[in-house]
């Protein structure tokens, strides 16, 4: 449990600090950052796997190109969910899922 709290709070700040970098994202507070990280959690816990279980056909026929368009989607539903976090066009959410990736593989491996 610590640990998650730990990566929690850790890719909320790179949530937080994203912005900078890319320019298409607006995060308000550090809160707002914090409770993103939650909902991002949450979504790529339990509704990233439906949908890529849904999307097996056109996965297959894109050769895993789709799987990009659903971290993107992922993104938006995020920034639907959590007011104060807003996201648009197609590159720099994209981005911000592989930042965010990073992030909590670097963390995981410093727990390890």
């Amino acid at each position: 449990m610590i640990n998650y709290l730990i990566r929690l709070a850790c890719c909320g700040v790179a949530i937080y600090f994203m912005p900078q970098v890319l320019h298409d994202i607006k995060v308000d507070t550090i809160t707002t950052a914090i409770i993103a990280a939650l909902v991002m959690s949450f979504l790529n816990t339990f509704v990233k796997p439906v949908l890529q279980l849904l999307s097996i056909p056109i996965t297959i026929m894109t050769l895993g190109i789709f799987y990009l368009v659903i971290n993107v989607a992922i993104v938006y539903l995020c920034a639907y969910l959590v007011d104060g976090f807003s996201v648009s066009g197609f590159i720099q959410p994209l981005l911000f899922g592989f930042a965010l990736s990073v992030v909590n593989g670097l963390v995981g491996g410093f727990q390890d």
